[in-house]
């Protein structure tokens, strides 16, 4: 089963979640229609700014694990080097 673990932000360097999924349509639609209680229903995190897909959901798991951990300083390079603008990717999804 393939994954995908994302990053959705509130703002340009606004707050960041990381989640991880099997579906990413199904789940950006959750976290926008506010379906997804938790932190990011919590604190308006609805803008898709960056993801990888992973043909094992495993593999994306494991991922989302270790981008966790990473510093704040880190995450925002991390969704920099690919979406500079932090353009919603959520339209590169249909």
């Amino acid at each position: 089963m393939p994954g995908y673990v994302y990053i959705l932000a509130s703002a340009r360097n606004g707050t960041l979640y990381i989640g991880v999924t099997s579906d990413m349509g199904r789940r950006i639609w959750e976290h926008r229609e506010g379906l997804v209680e938790g932190f990011a229903k919590r604190y308006g995190i609805k803008t898709l700014v960056y993801y990888e897909a992973f043909e094992r959901i495993d593999d994306a798991i494991h991922r989302e694990k270790r981008l966790k951990k990473w510093n704040r300083a880190w995450k925002l390079e991390l969704i920099e080097s690919s979406n500079p603008d932090w353009n919603d990717l959520s339209s590169t999804l249909l």
